[in-house]
């Protein structure tokens, strides 16, 4: 399964870093929309989202549009490959983790365990319509989140990707916690019930 996994992942960050430049800013658009309208888009508290790279789909337009009551957050590398997530607004201070993605310079008592938040945003690299989601390969989020396989507690969960990056099946290790929702230019996928909205 690592194979195929890693073959997978291979080509659909290539596809996903081909895309045009047009591509990427009405997807960012659209993708904001779909997040706001999520069924559970929360209108208050902690939501984090990620810093696009590699030709993730950006989020910008979605933070700049949040409910004025919500707090967004950036995922910050902890100890035991673990998450962490810290507020930050655009101007605050960045600087790169150790894969060289920005994240904020924060003290640790200022940082959040994923339980506090409300929603969390993920970036992906593939997903299905169960909810699968394909990430680097680093597990990262998987670790963080791993509560969330003996308990549907919050947060929600909702990758974020272009619709390009969907694919018929994923098959799902031992260790993947599932998407609630995937967004992505194109729609809504809701996963606990597998259909768009």
């Amino acid at each position: 399964m690592t194979d195929d996994r890693s073959t997978l992942r291979r080509a659909l960050r290539a596809q996903r870093r081909n895309l045009p430049a047009a591509v990427r800013i009405s997807g960012a658009e659209a993708l904001a929309a779909n997040l706001l309208a999520l069924p559970f888009a929360p209108q208050s508290g902690y939501v984090a989202g990620y810093w696009a790279m590699d030709g993730e789909i950006a989020l910008h337009a979605w933070q700049l549009r949040l409910p004025k009551d919500c707090i967004y957050c950036l995922p910050v590398l902890h100890e035991e490959q673990q998450l962490r997530f810290a507020p930050w607004r655009p101007g605050d201070a960045l600087v790169p983790n150790r894969f060289g993605i920005p994240e904020p310079s924060l003290a640790e008592a200022s940082l959040l365990l994923p339980e506090q938040l409300s929603l969390i945003v993920l970036p992906l690299v593939g997903f299905d319509a169960r909810g699968h989601r394909l990430g680097m390969g680093g597990g990262w989020y998987d670790r963080s989140l791993a509560f969330r396989q003996r308990s549907p507690a919050p947060p929600w969960l909702a990758g974020a990707g272009y619709e390009a990056q969907r694919v018929e099946q994923l098959e799902a290790a031992d260790w993947d916690v599932a998407l609630d929702a995937v967004c992505t230019e194109a729609g809504i996928l809701d996963c606990r019930s597998a259909l768009y909205v």
